[in-house]
């Protein structure tokens, strides 16, 4: 187990170093661009904030854009909210299928190890990955308000990585239990599926009638505007998160230890 572990980690680790630094980056640039905006900011930050649905659906109506928090929340959150969904949604989708779309698990099973080691190993990989995401988007983060010499928001950042760490996992035991079933890499599918929780959570804050079903997507307890202001995450939404990740990953060990593999 201990060798897969390790092996899959090395497989991966080119393409998390990527993500981590591409959102990383666009986050810090995003971050960086506060200083030469802010004199206009100050100007737009009224008629962002009236401007209904729209001003909901990104939380300009909840923090003001003119301030460092409101810009960080505005831009960054929705960078680092996209692109961690889909980090995680591609990095999982595949983790399990690509031993049958590459033929490699002919030679994998034949090893002494059972398949509920090789399920735990990869999603080892996965929840790892998803770690060392997180703590190099939050430093790339950290380092933009130091060098706008403003004070690092500590709390509302910590709080702001954490649920989107929840949300990456949350995406990623979906994606794995799919990853269980098809015998194909389906990224396509995973991004989809990262988008469509996105865009469910836009909706769902511009549609009066679908505020009430927030909690049902990951998104919800993500939304960095409403962090950054100090509101409080809704316990719903987590407790769903739970159940979703919890199901998937049983989902996972279960179908991929009984299903027939193609060789």
């Amino acid at each position: 187990m201990k060798r897969i572990f390790l092996g899959e980690m090395k497989l991966n680790l080119k393409t998390t170093l990527l993500w981590s630094f591409v959102v990383g980056i666009l986050g810090f640039v995003c971050t960086m661009m506060y200083k030469s905006m802010q004199g206009d900011m100050k100007a737009m930050a009224d008629m962002f904030s009236n401007m209904g649905a729209f001003s909901d659906a990104f939380g300009m109506s909840t923090l003001s854009i003119a301030t460092i928090e409101g810009f960080f929340a505005t831009e960054v959150g929705t960078v680092h909210g996209l692109g961690g969904g889909m980090f995680a949604a591609i990095l999982a989708i595949g983790i399990l299928s690509k031993e049958e779309e590459g033929h490699t698990g002919e030679f994998l099973f034949s090893l002494p190890v059972s398949r509920i080691k090789v399920i735990a190993a990869k999603g080892i990989c996965v929840f790892l990955s998803l770690i060392f995401f997180t703590i190099i988007c939050a430093l790339f983060y950290a380092l933009g308000f130091v060098m706008l010499n403003e004070e690092v928001p500590v709390k509302e950042l910590v709080i702001f990585m954490l649920m989107h760490f929840i949300m990456n996992v949350e995406v990623a035991s979906i994606c794995f239990a799919l990853s269980s079933i098809s015998g194909k890499n389906r990224m396509g599918l995973g991004i989809g599926i990262a988008m469509m929780f996105y865009v469910y959570d836009l909706i769902g804050r511009v549609v009066p009638s679908m505020k009430d079903y927030l909690f049902l997507g990951p998104y919800s307890y993500t939304n960095a505007s409403e962090i950054f202001a100090g509101k409080e995450i809704s316990k719903e939404a987590l407790l769903v998160a739970a159940v979703v990740l919890l199901l998937g990953i049983v989902f996972a060990f279960f179908y991929y230890d009984k299903r027939d593999l193609a060789s």
